[in-house]
């Protein structure tokens, strides 16, 4: 499963306050990208709720292993629901968030020297390769390396795997392009009067993601090339 949740749109309440609308997916082992559900939020993007909606609940029973953004609590809320998860940090977003505490003339720079890092070969070789890293940038950069050591429980799970598997379990890709097309749709209507406007909005921009099915066959024998390659 890949947890990316995204703010889908904002839509005012009884109390004047407002609410946000979004929606969960998964991948399976088939390669088969589906739905699972979508929900009205209380008005954040926080770990209880991508767990505690009935969608993600009721719609998937097992979860193997499960990569997300970072979202502070979303691994202990994960295995709450799920015990036998593995938790996956997305790499994509740990490389994005590391720009942010860097001057922009050094993202080159510092993209090549964690490369080795996410590339190793082993959970050793990428420990490795990380000290030498903190040792290069940790004093011009100490705040990339505290990311990066508090995320390591969560990132080092994907070393174990080969890797063709590596490229589908390492980052939120498999679901990105979903987000893309539900921004979209909800950025062009921007406010919406009520719960279920909001809603609609999102289920329609689902129902015309890919009408022919050439897409998800598309994406199907991609995952199945990885998957069988183990």
């Amino acid at each position: 499963m890949t947890a990316d949740l995204l703010i889908k749109g904002e839509t005012p309440d009884d109390d004047g306050d407002h609410r946000r609308a979004g929606a969960g997916c998964r991948v399976g082992v088939d390669g088969h990208r589906d739905v699972l559900g979508i929900w009205a939020g209380d008005g954040g993007e926080g770990a209880k709720h991508c767990t505690s909606s009935p969608s993600s609940r009721t719609a998937v029973w097992r979860t193997c292993s499960c990569s997300c953004d970072g979202l502070k609590g979303l691994p202990d809320a994960v295995a709450t629901v799920w015990p036998r998860t593995i938790v996956q940090t997305c790499v994509v977003h740990l490389l994005r968030n590391s720009f942010r505490y860097a001057a922009r003339q050094d993202w080159d720079k510092i993209a090549k020297a964690l490369k080795p890092v996410y590339t190793a070969a082993t959970e050793d070789a990428a420990t490795e390769r990380f000290m030498e890293f903190a040792e290069a940038w940790g004093k011009k950069y100490p705040a990339i390396v505290k990311l990066w050591s508090d995320a390591w429980a969560e990132f080092v799970p994907f070393l174990a795997f080969d890797v063709e598997i590596r490229k589908v379990t390492c980052s939120t890709n498999g679901i990105e392009s979903v987000n893309a097309r539900i921004r979209k749709a909800v950025r062009a209507r921007g406010h919406f009067p009520n719960e279920q406007a909001a809603l609609r909005c999102v289920y329609m921009a689902l129902m015309s993601l890919d009408p022919t099915g050439v897409g998800r066959r598309r994406w199907t024998m991609r995952w199945l090339s990885r998957h069988e390659a183990r």
